[in-house]
């Protein structure tokens, strides 16, 4: 593994001008995401799934359209998870309003019962990662997090208002 992408320890990432947040978070995101597919796997749940059945349990009854917004994902990439979670029993997916084309997924009981076996271990890394940090820290990092989102979010939407988008992760982005 190259110097670049070796992982790095704690006292590497507290040396404050050690390291651009951007890696930082990138690395914290990929510790909850790894942190939580291990704790999922126990319940044969993928973090895919995962993904969808938080925005279900919050919402139940939601379009692949809607989902796939709320998951910041694409919808061939909901379409694909809704198809798995129907065929594993979490979710049924039925038209409603008339509309033939749209469909919604509903949880099923097996759906609604996994909240109560996933939603701790989720704690648990959340847990996991903040060890260490005070309530203050916390608030502090909560915080900060959430105005570098909206920042980011306003750059993208401005991009958007130049004619400029995210490219795709797949294929040719000059396509």
């Amino acid at each position: 593994m190259n110097e670049q992408n070796r992982c790095i320890d704690a006292s590497d990432v507290c040396r404050p001008g050690n390291e651009r947040i951007a890696r930082l978070v990138r690395l914290a995101a990929r510790g909850f995401n790894r942190s939580l597919q291990i704790r999922l796997n126990t319940e044969k749940v993928t973090f895919g799934q995962w993904i969808f059945l938080r925005i279900l349990w919050q919402e139940d009854g939601l379009s692949q359209r809607e989902l796939s917004e709320r998951a910041h994902l694409t919808e061939p990439t909901a379409h694909t998870a809704l198809i798995r979670m129907e065929e594993l029993g979490y979710i049924v997916r039925r038209n409603v309003e008339g509309n033939k084309r749209r469909q919604h997924a509903f949880l099923t009981p097996r759906g609604w019962e996994l909240r109560d076996q996933l939603e701790p271990l989720a704690v648990e890394a959340n847990e996991i990662a903040v060890a260490g940090l005070s309530a203050e820290e916390q608030r502090i990092l909560r915080k900060a997090l959430a105005v570098m989102i909206r920042n980011l979010e306003n750059d993208e939407a401005d991009a958007a208002r130049r004619g400029v988008r995210v490219p795709p992760t797949k294929g040719n982005p000059a396509q």
